[in-house]
């Protein structure tokens, strides 16, 4: 009993270093698939930069992770069916409570910058904000386009 409640802990410690552990989203982040791809540069000049919420993700991690504490608490709760029910329901309570704080911890703010290109297009880029991001309006930048559809602003 003891030992399946501190497996579940441990899983819970894993869960939130694994979410902590996601490929950031800044403007100087690059995931491996992005190395050694061919990528449009355009250059502007930032129109805008608005702070936005980049809205985390209840993933597996966290739902498997709480759903199997949560039963090995509710496990610990009455006998014969009534433990087994306590124990789904634990189960079930804490799935939905390990994608609620996987959610939180994915959540990270993020900075809307708007650029109007030296070819007369306007557009928006949302990306992670970063210590080193201090876009002002009137500022050169680049967009860096890939061709999977994601872009990033850099300074010039």
């Amino acid at each position: 009993m003891k030992r399946l409640l501190v497996e579940c802990i441990g899983l819970v410690v894993l869960s939130v270093i694994f979410a902590g552990c996601q490929t950031p989203m800044s403007g100087s982040s690059y995931e491996r698939k992005e190395a050694r791809k061919l990528q449009t540069v355009y250059y502007g000049t930032v129109v805008s930069v608005k702070e936005v919420t980049i809205q985390g993700e209840a993933g597996a991690a966290g739902t498997i992770t709480g759903a199997a504490a949560g039963a090995a608490v509710g496990h610990t709760v009455g006998k014969g069916s009534g433990k087994t029910a306590a124990t789904i329901i634990g189960g079930v309570a804490g799935a939905v409570a390990g994608g609620a704080v996987e959610k939180k911890l994915t959540t990270k703010p993020g900075l809307e910058i708007t650029v109007k290109l030296e070819d007369g297009r306007t557009v928006a880029i949302i990306q992670e904000k970063t210590a080193q991001d201090n876009f002002r309006p009137g500022d050169a930048v680049q967009v860096i386009y890939g061709a999977d559809g994601t872009a990033r602003v850099r300074p010039k």
